[in-house]
């Protein structure tokens, strides 16, 4: 679900900007289910990160500007991974701490650090700015990519 999140944000910060878009637009940018994609949309809209207008000229647009919107932001309102967006334990344990660590424990616990400050710092507008310099994005090719590796 946040990786569906994450692309269809994307699409939509280098499509649209601060403009609003149909679901089926970007669904269809990104190569995604647009049913799927509205169920993901409601709920970032109920988290803040969109705004949602029906009727004529109606869809989603961002809530805030893009480079005030960060990949954790996208990543906790999913509902993915616990609080930090990736708590669970790398082999699936449920109890899994420093206290009471799994044998992978120490290895991951830097690699999580990382990856949290990384999320943390990396804005939708860097989503953006790096699609938009994507050959296949700018011919529209993107989503024909993404098809693929779904099939």
């Amino acid at each position: 679900m946040t990786q569906y999140a994450i692309r269809g944000l994307a699409e939509l910060a280098a499509r649209a900007g601060d403009q609003t878009m149909m679901v089926e637009q970007l669904a269809a940018g990104a190569a995604l289910p647009p049913d799927f994609l509205a169920k993901i949309f409601q709920k970032l809209t109920k988290a803040g990160i969109l705004k949602s207008t029906r009727g004529r000229g109606g869809g989603f647009a961002l809530m805030r500007p893009t480079h005030e919107i960060t990949l954790m932001q996208i990543v906790r309102a999913t509902g993915q991974g616990g609080e930090n967006g990736f708590d669970g334990c790398v082999l699936g344990l449920n109890a899994c701490d420093d206290q009471a660590a799994c044998p992978l424990h120490d290895l991951y616990k830097p690699i999580r650090q990382r990856l949290g400050a990384y999320l943390e710092t990396t804005t939708l507008a860097d989503l953006a700015a790096s699609l938009k310099t994507k050959e296949a994005w700018k011919k529209g090719a993107w989503a024909e990519r993404f098809k693929t590796r779904l099939d």
